[in-house]
């Protein structure tokens, strides 16, 4: 009876949650929906968006000092807040190319995604590889077309598009009246109401007209003969086309619901929360290296999908991001550390409002709780009541850009050691020592993640440093079930054979012919493109 009373307590609390990213191309609007968010959840009182003369208030999701110069997200942002009867965890991830692949790694910690495209640009570069992303992972997405305020692609344009460049089926459940200057509002086919827009005022919910259907006579009188005759016909070709909105296959990631709106006018953005929350999946099972985890088991589980050293300049300090899977997280519980074989506990575990941070008794599946951290943690890790499994797919890609770390100041070598240390547990780049040797080579897949590294070293440990280019075009994992092959091929290929942090070997191929002479020569050396973290 007694696991039963449990069952049901927690079941309660895994309904009341929605763990989801926002993911978007850079410039597509997507800080601005997180504030919006926050605004409506009560999180925030004021736009961080809000630019006047000299005075730039920044996003509430951007807190580290490069960003804010920058203008760009470069760290994932976790927040989370009550909005009617559910608590929401969004996690606000970096739209920069460079730093995608913290996006990829954040993407294993949700349960559903929202992909903001901006309506002027259409589907991006960006856009796609996200997208990617959520396929592999039968990830569910809601789509937002932003910027409807701004004369952009005609609405069946921009499905046709975005259907086609990502490869997912759409289903409108809002649907413009006009854009740009001409913008008179969206019509949400989902509840059949009106919200209509004023370009000098946010929308409130006073602007929201509820129509018994779309040949009452007041939709007419309100945006006028012509557009009121538009609207029904491509109200009826959506019905046509697409039918009544399931939500079986956007929950299985086969079908995306669509919505527009003006995220910088506020527009829009409370029928996609409202429909969200009703449509979103509850936290999910997990896949790990020994079985699947049922977000409903008693028992708690969870892993750290990143760390964010010097979250606070002023007091150095380290926090591991911890997605709960399954069970109840409790403070000053003691809980294996699967990597490292031993029981850990937490004093002061941590949830979050951006830069905000409150101490938390307990969390629940889909929760994500920072934990202060002196080194025990890296990407990947897995916390169990005993249990020894590692929840798989935390992805670590092969870097695209190799640099040398050259030390400007020699008095100041330990401070750059344990700087290139920590910043490269955060995931931000890979760190590689030459075999034998003691040269550094910092791996990237950005060019902007250099100037980042540089200016944290330089900022948070006084470390100053110049990064030499290395003729190099892909780092690969190797293994071999033959130690002596292994041995020779080291020997021969010393220039391109370095280390990774955790002391795996990996060869620095100079092009794709080499790479490929390589793996033809040497049949029995396995040659991998990601490393999976946990090899060791």
């Amino acid at each position: 009876m007694f696991y039963l009373c449990g069952r049901m307590k927690y079941d309660s609390e895994i309904q009341k949650r929605r763990t989801f990213a926002i993911i978007s191309h850079p410039d597509a609007g997507k800080t601005t929906l997180t504030e919006k968010f926050l605004l409506f959840g009560g999180a925030i009182q004021v736009a961080g968006a809000v630019k006047s003369n000299k005075i730039k208030k920044h996003a509430t999701s951007d807190f580290m000092e490069i960003e804010r110069q920058r203008g760009i997200s470069v760290a994932t942002s976790v927040m989370s807040f009550q909005y009617k009867d559910k608590l929401i965890n969004l996690l606000d991830t970096p739209g920069h190319k460079d730093f995608a692949e913290d996006t990829y790694r954040t993407l294993t910690a949700v349960d559903s995604v929202i992909l903001v495209v901006d309506s002027v640009k259409g589907v991006e570069e960006q856009t796609r590889k996200l997208m990617e992303v959520c396929r592999m992972r039968d990830t569910p997405v809601i789509v937002f077309i932003n910027k409807l305020d701004r004369d952009g692609k005609p609405p069946f344009d921009l499905l046709d598009e975005i259907e086609k460049e990502l490869n997912i089926h759409l289903h409108p459940l809002s649907w413009p009246i006009n854009m740009g200057k001409e913008f008179k509002g969206v019509y949400n086919l989902y509840d059949k109401s009106l919200l209509l827009f004023n370009p000098n005022q946010k929308a409130t919910d006073e602007d929201i007209v509820p129509l018994k259907d779309l040949s009452d006579p007041l939709l007419t009188e309100l945006v006028g003969e012509k557009d009121a005759g538009h609207l029904r016909e491509d109200v009826e070709l959506i019905q046509g086309v697409y039918g009544d909105f399931d939500s079986g296959p956007y929950l299985e990631g086969k079908a995306a619901p669509v919505f527009f709106g003006s995220a910088i006018n506020n527009f829009g953005v409370k029928e996609l929360l409202d429909t969200f929350i009703r449509i979103a999946p509850e936290p999910r099972d997990m896949e790990t290296s020994t079985r699947e985890v049922s977000v409903h088991e008693d028992k708690f589980s969870g892993f750290i999908f990143k760390i964010h050293a010097n979250l606070d300049p002023r007091h150095r300090d380290r926090i591991a991001f911890l997605r709960v899977c399954s069970g109840k997280f409790e403070r000053n519980k003691y809980f294996h550390h699967v990597r490292l074989d031993r029981d850990v506990r937490f004093s002061n575990p941590y949830s979050f409002m951006a830069r905000e941070k409150d101490v938390i008794e307990e969390a629940y599946p889909g929760d994500v709780v920072g934990l202060f951290d002196t080194g025990n943690f890296k990407i990947g890790d897995t916390l169990t009541e005993g249990e020894d499994f590692y929840f798989t797919g935390v992805p670590s890609f092969s870097p695209e850009l190799f640099k040398e770390v050259i030390n400007k100041d020699p008095m100041k070598t330990k401070q750059l050691e344990k700087g290139l240390v920590q910043l490269t547990d955060e995931g931000v780049a890979q760190l590689f020592t030459q075999y034998a040797g003691n040269r550094k080579i910092i791996g990237c897949v950005g060019e902007l993640q250099f100037e980042v590294i540089q200016y944290r070293l330089l900022q948070e440990y006084g470390a100053s440093v110049q990064f030499n280019s290395l003729p190099f075009y892909k780092a690969c994992w190797i293994t071999c079930d033959d130690k002596k092959k292994l041995e020779d091929f080291i020997r021969f290929k010393t220039a391109n054979v370095v280390t990774d942090k955790d002391g795996h070997l990996v060869y620095l191929a100079q092009s794709e012919w080499f790479l490929n002479t390589e793996m033809n020569n040497n049949p029995d050396i396995k040659f991998h493109f990601s490393s999976e973290i946990h090899k060791s």
